[in-house]
């Protein structure tokens, strides 16, 4: 689970100096020592979110939140072809530097799969369109007219309700801070004449000074020796590509949340982070000895000798734990009396399609497709869409990829179909209904799938459908693509099963009708919650009752299996609910086989299944369903299975 640091060259100068006994505690040999805070120094414990599982002990280095600085200048109407002429030509510039980056980091291919993402969103017509009128309506300069299109873009995603969206807002800026500097970058070389050869260390930092993604770093990445913790605002992916072979121990951002990308690759890399500590820019400064805890989300800066035996005892137990769990990542998913499960990966870009196979995942069970759509003008091409999906699917083959069509709308701000403002657009014209209003458009994105199915297991699953008419339609439709694929002589499958989300109450209520006509039926708790309940699941106020044990779930969840055994269609679960421990047990109890998770989740979830038999988790799921309210399944079920589970559910391995 953890990366052991690599020393720099013996010529890297020491700009940034660790202790001379300070050890990345999450793989340190027992008994390794860090010298704690100096006398009279205060110990602060700063509180953030878990962004990455470990335990990390460091000296900091405290990166500024400084952004590029860019010319604010008006400009006249003789020169308005000039400007936009500047602004295309830095365009090519950072995507040919970004496309050099992407080559050049090597095996590390979760980063190399972002960056490639950022390449899109360099050649997006919405951000082009920003850009342009910013400089002919408003006169400002090709810098400036970036930096205010990005900053307008950005808000726009950080005011959503949606997390993951509202951190695509830090994506935005990244793409923006690198066009600025691109406008100061000279003409690239010819592609024969660059060296593309794997990095070493000293080229990837050198590569990173000049061309990285815009991040916290500024002009300069420092140079690190010893385990060190980097504090910063925010990391984009080519900090962490450029951290691969660095001895940095752990991340501390201001910003983000699990589903930032800093979070997403800081788990692929397996260091400790800790994301969302608002303050921790003004709390730390460099050389601070800092302990930081992804389990908890806790950051201590200046630990005293007590607080530094427990940190070290909790990565030793941590890293303990994660041996035992990195062994039986890639072991067959079955329950502690050998009953078969699958444990598939939600992914949302393709860079978490590595992760999920990384992590020993059985295919993924949900590909969610709508970033495609995000802030542009018009539809991704089909063509842009299939080598996205292609990239997916030959990935993981032969193993399985579920591809769900695009859920827009509701919380999820799209431009590209102008969707007017509703009263309540969470039940509004989103997802299916979006799709079915606008043919011409979901047909694209169906071909694009299609044509991707000839390069593996690839099955298509369709968002909130709260009727029959609504998959027969889009069934309809799937056929015309399959014909239109094939009248161009292009490859696909012979058969492509289609499938349903069961998301919405009347789904689930006529859920013995939907299992006769769909190929397969995958639970989408995080909605099914939200409209059973009647709570809207981004309130902090509302948040407690939006439980997943809530009886009324549980049984809807129970009549959806049962059809599935009744008509011999596969149901899967694809929400919050399968990377739980606990629930993931309830639900083995309620006659769940196939399960869909974050990719991180997995090798815990299977882990968890292991230690409990089927007739253990069908007694306690009885006892479950005969209760009255959440707060007495979740105590019927931690009692049952809490105590065997301790290590997983605190992180630690018990002490016996």
């Amino acid at each position: 689970m953890t990366r052991g640091p690599s020393a720099l060259s013996s010529d890297a100068p020491d700009e940034h100096p660790a202790p001379a006994d300070a050890v990345r505690s999450d793989s340190a040999a027992p008994g390794a020592r860090v010298d704690s805070m100096p006398p009279g120094a205060r110990t602060e414990t700063l509180r953030g979110i878990a962004g990455s599982p470990g335990v990390a002990i460091g000296a900091a280095v405290v990166m500024g939140g400084h952004r590029t600085n860019h010319p604010r200048r008006r400009v006249g109407s003789s020169e308005i072809t000039a400007e936009l002429e500047r602004f295309e030509a830095a365009v090519e510039r950072a995507q040919d530097e970004l496309r050099d980056m992407a080559k050049r980091v090597g095996d590390h291919r979760a980063e190399a799969s972002i960056l490639e993402a950022y390449l899109l969103m360099l050649g997006d017509e919405a951000l082009a369109d920003a850009v342009k009128r910013q400089v002919t309506e408003e006169r400002r300069c090709a810098e400036w007219a970036v930096a205010a299109a990005c900053e307008a873009i950005a808000g726009r995603f950080a005011a959503l309700d949606d997390p993951y969206l509202r951190e695509r807002s830090h994506d935005v800026m990244f793409v923006g801070e690198r066009l600025l500097r691109a406008f100061s970058l000279p003409p690239q070389e010819p592609p024969s004449s660059r060296d593309t050869s794997p990095l070493s260390t000293r080229s990837l930092i050198e590569l990173q000074n000049s061309i990285a993604m815009p991040a916290t770093f500024g002009a300069a990445l420092p140079r690190f020796s010893g385990p060190t913790i980097l504090i910063a605002h925010d990391l984009s992916p080519a900090d962490t590509a450029a951290m691969v072979d660095e001895p940095v121990v752990g991340f501390v951002t201001e910003v983000g949340t699990r589903t930032s990308h800093t979070s997403i690759m800081a788990r692929a890399l397996e260091i400790p982070a800790v994301v969302g500590v608002s303050d921790v820019l003004q709390r730390v400064i460099t050389g601070d000895v800092v302990v930081i805890d992804g389990l908890r989300g806790t950051v201590v800066v200046r630990p005293g000798p007590a607080e530094l035996a427990d940190a070290r005892a909790r990565a030793e137990r941590y890293v303990a734990l994660g041996k035992e769990l990195s062994e039986s990542r890639h072991r067959a998913a079955q329950s502690k009396d050998g009953v078969k499960v699958s444990l598939r990966a939600n992914v949302e870009l393709p860079a978490e399609a590595i992760l999920a196979r990384d992590q020993g995942a059985d295919g993924i069970g949900l590909y969610r497709t709508e970033f495609l759509y995000i802030d542009r003008s018009s539809p991704p091409s089909e063509d842009q869409q299939f080598e996205i999906f292609r990239a997916v699917v030959e990935a993981l083959r032969p193993k399985p990829v579920t591809l769900r069509t695009f859920d827009i709308g509701g919380d999820k701000f799209v431009s590209t179909f102008q969707v007017p403002p509703e009263m309540n657009p969470m039940l509004g014209l989103r997802a299916v209904r979006l799709a079915l209003s606008r043919p011409d458009v979901f047909l694209e994105h169906l071909r694009a799938m299609v044509r991707a199915s000839a390069y593996g297991d690839v099955r298509i699953m369709i968002p909130m459908v709260a009727g029959l008419g609504e998959l027969r339609q889009v069934r309809a439709l799937l056929h015309r693509a399959q014909e239109q694929v094939r009248a161009r002589g292009q490859a696909c499958a012979d058969e492509i099963p289609l499938g349903v989300m069961i998301e919405v109450p009347s789904a689930a209520i006529m859920v013995d009708h939907f299992a006769r006509e769909a190929a397969f039926l995958s639970l989408g708790t995080n909605d099914l919650i939200q409209y059973a309940l009647a709570v809207d699941r981004t309130s902090r106020s509302l948040a407690y009752l939006a439980s997943p044990f809530d009886p009324s779930i549980l049984r809807l969840i129970t009549k959806v299996i049962q059809a599935g055994q009744d008509f011999g269609r596969p149901v899967s679960l694809c929400g919050a609910m399968a990377s739980d421990p606990l629930a993931a047990l309830l639900l083995l109890g309620l006659g769940l086989r196939d399960f869909s998770m974050e990719a991180a989740a997995i090798p815990e979830i299977k882990e968890t299944l292991r230690r409990i038999t089927v007739a253990e988790a069908e007694a306690v799921a009885a006892e479950a369903l005969a209760c009255a309210t959440a707060e007495e399944v979740e105590c019927c079920v931690a009692a049952a299975f809490a105590p065997d589970l301790y290590d997983l559910l605190t992180g630690e391995r018990a002490t016996r």
